[in-house]
C-alpha cells in the first residue's frame, strides 16, 4: 500500500517541508487520515466484516420480530434491546477488524513504510482511530436505524411494540451506535498495543469477555458492581430505552466505555513513542 496522499507540498518548494517531510514536501493531518481511509477500504476483511455486521443484525432482527412471543420469561422484553439482538454480533466482529487494521500491519511488515512516511507516528494512530471509529459509528447507526423498523413491523401488537418517536428509543439507537464505536477503536488501540493478531485477539477475548462472566463468581459484592463498568457490559444500558434500575447509568456507562478507550488507545500510543516498529 502506498502513501502518496500523506504529503503536500512544503511552502518554499524543494528542501523546506516540514519536519518529517522529504524533498520539498510535508506530513500534513488530512493527508494521514485519507491514507488510512485507503488503506482501511483496501482490506478485503473491512468488505467482509462489514457485510457480515448489517447481514445478521437486519437478519436477526427481522428473525426475532417475527417469531417474539410475549411468555414473560427472562429474555430481553425492551422495544430496542429486543430488535437489536443481531448487533451484538457487531460488538465481537467491529474490535476484531480493528485489531486487523493495527497488528496486521505489524504483522505483513508494512508499518515500516507508514511510519518512514509519519516519522512522528501519533498521528497515525490517531488517524486509524478516528477513521475506524467514524465507520463503525456511521455503520452501526444505519444499521439499527434500518433494523428497528423492520422488526418492529412484526411486533405491532406486542408489548414491546415501539416507534422512533417513544421516549427512549432514539436515544437507545444513538448510545448504541457511539458504544460500538467506542469498542471498535479500543481493538485498534489492543492492536497498536500488542502488535499481533492472535495476541489482540486473544486478549480482548480473554480480558474483556471471559473476565466479566468469571469474576462475579468471586465472594465479593465490589466485583459484580466493577464488572458492570467493564465495556461490553456497558453496551447494556446503552441498547435498552428502558434500562433494567440494577444496570449503570446511561451517562455512567459512557464514560466509563470511553475511559477504556482512552486509556487504550494512551498505552499503545506510549509504547509506539518508546519503542521501534
Amino acid at each position: 500500500m502506498s502513501t502518496p496522499s500523506l504529503v503536500a507540498p512544503g511552502p518554499g518548494g524543494a528542501g523546506t517541508g516540514a519536519r518529517g517531510g522529504a524533498g520539498g514536501y510535508r506530513v500534513t493531518y488530512p493527508g494521514v487520515l485519507r491514507s488510512e481511509w485507503s488503506k482501511l477500504w483496501s482490506l478485503r476483511s473491512t468488505w467482509y466484516s462489514l457485510a457480515a455486521v448489517v447481514v445478521l443484525a437486519v437478519g436477526l432482527g427481522v428473525a426475532v420480530g417475527a417469531t417474539f412471543t410475549d411468555g414473560g420469561g427472562d429474555g430481553p422484553q425492551d422495544p430496542v434491546e429486543v430488535t437489536l439482538l443481531g448487533l451484538n454480533f457487531g460488538l465481537l466482529i467491529l474490535p476484531v477488524l480493528g485489531i486487523l487494521t493495527t497488528a496486521g500491519e505489524w504483522s505483513t511488515g508494512m508499518v515500516r513504510s507508514t511510519m518512514a512516511a509519519v516519522p512522528r507516528r501519533l498521528p497515525v494512530l490517531w488517524a486509524k482511530a478516528a477513521v475506524f471509529g467514524a465507520v463503525s459509528f456511521v455503520l452501526m447507526l444505519a444499521t439499527a436505524l434500518a433494523t428497528f423498523p423492520l422488526a418492529q413491523a412484526f411486533l405491532a401488537d406486542t408489548p414491546i411494540a415501539a416507534g422512533l418517536g417513544d421516549p427512549g428509543v432514539a436515544r437507545a439507537l444513538l448510545t448504541t451506535a457511539v458504544g460500538a464505536a467506542l469498542i471498535a477503536v479500543l481493538g485498534v488501540a489492543v492492536g497498536a498495543l500488542l502488535r499481533s493478531t492472535p495476541a489482540s485477539i486473544g486478549a480482548f477475548v480473554g480480558v474483556l469477555m471471559v473476565v466479566p462472566n468469571v469474576a462475579p463468581l468471586l465472594p465479593y459484592g465490589w466485583v459484580e458492581d466493577a464488572v458492570a463498568y467493564t465495556p461490553l457490559a456497558a453496551m447494556q444500558p446503552l441498547a435498552a430505552a428502558h434500562p433494567a434500575p440494577d444496570l449503570p447509568g446511561v451517562g455512567a456507562a459512557l464514560v466509563s466505555m470511553a475511559v477504556w478507550t482512552a486509556a487504550g488507545l494512551a498505552a499503545a500510543a506510549l509504547r509506539l513513542r518508546r519503542s521501534d516498529v
